[in-house]
């Protein structure tokens, strides 16, 4: 069986931890990400992160990295050319794929599909042309914010037990870049979006919504997951949630424990599917963003997952549908509206 999935964080990891050395990627690296793993895994592709993490994250073990967060805008572009580079390397095996004809014709040629994306679009509000000259360089998803305050609005904020419902929605200026999303049929990821500006970008957009790495609050009641009536919008747009695999994410507790039973996972897709059906149900790892359960340990445990929802009554036709073919056929529709 193959996989797409809709979120990692893998150029993170390889800009703080390999950054004159990307190439490790084919070889064996820490994380849960490198090539040899992502080939014996069945995971034909995915949507990449270029992700700025706040200062304090990283300053104790990366001061270097720290201080070159001053600049965002030049770290994003060091975080695309990371992608583009590994796709050089990689001597044909990655295309950087910017249109659904891309994505189909990869999936033909089993050629590993590369989506770049934006979290957290903070930085682009520093240089107005910035938007344009990502797009041209490739990138054709963005996620407007992350968990913090920017020109645009506020990302989703609190901390477990939470509501999304955590403050306000889009400034003018959030307004208008939507706007410049949709009118370049780029993907808005709603993922991270407090409530008020999921709601304000499903009046505004007419494109299907679409959450890149979020699971289900009615399961796990963190800030960051998705309400049902949230989920039923998705249905109804025609849009896709990826299932995040964060055991902060899925566990009743919300606690980061690594010793997570995988069914628990698995209880936030029979949710989403008993609610708004197969046909919007997807992968959103958060691979390299978030711990995981130690018994899927990393993409090679991608088989062991699919394993367990045949398990909870899967069909192999659902499989297909979340494991690959819900991805392609959103971004096919959001990219040719």
């Amino acid at each position: 069986m193959h996989y797409f999935d809709g979120h990692n964080d893998l150029l993170l990891n390889l800009w703080l931890n390999y950054p004159d050395t990307p190439g490790a990627f084919f070889e064996k690296i820490e994380g849960h990400l490198d090539f040899p793993r992502i080939q014996q895994s069945g995971l034909i592709g995915g949507l990449f992160a270029i992700f700025i993490p706040p200062k304090h994250y990283i300053a104790d073990k990366y001061p270097h990295h720290a201080k070159k967060l001053d600049n965002p805008l030049e770290v994003m572009w060091e975080q695309l050319a990371i992608l583009k580079e590994l796709i050089k390397l990689s001597e044909g095996k990655i295309k950087l794929c910017t249109t659904a004809a891309a994505l189909h014709q990869s999936k033909k040629d089993q050629v590993f599909a590369a989506v770049a994306h934006i979290e957290g679009a903070d930085a682009l509000a520093l240089d107005s042309s910035s938007l344009e000259r990502f797009y041209h360089a490739g990138v054709r998803s963005v996620g407007p914010f992350w968990n913090t305050p920017n020109t645009y609005g506020e990302g989703v904020t609190g901390s477990f037990p939470g509501t999304p419902d955590s403050g306000p929605g889009l400034t003018g200026a959030g307004k208008r870049l939507i706007g410049q999303l949709a009118e370049r049929k780029m993907v808005i990821d709603c993922s991270h979006m407090n409530e008020k500006t999921f709601w304000e970008v499903a009046e505004l957009s007419n494109q299907p919504l679409i959450a890149t790495h979020s699971s289900v609050h009615r399961l796990c009641a963190q800030p960051r997951n998705l309400t049902d009536q949230q989920l039923l919008a998705i249905r109804d747009s025609g849009g896709v949630v990826g299932i995040n695999f964060g055991n902060a994410f899925i566990r009743p507790d919300g606690a980061r424990c690594e010793e997570t039973d995988l069914d628990i996972l698995v209880d936030h897709f029979c949710y989403v599917a008993e609610l708004i059906g197969d046909g919007h149900l997807a992968l959103g790892s958060d691979f390299d963003g978030v711990s995981v359960p130690k018994a899927l340990g990393d993409v090679t445990g991608l088989p062991l997952l699919a394993e367990r929802l045949r398990r909870r009554g899967f069909c192999e036709e659902s499989l297909v549908k979340i494991t690959t073919q819900n991805w392609l056929k959103v971004l096919e529709r959001t990219w040719s509206q």
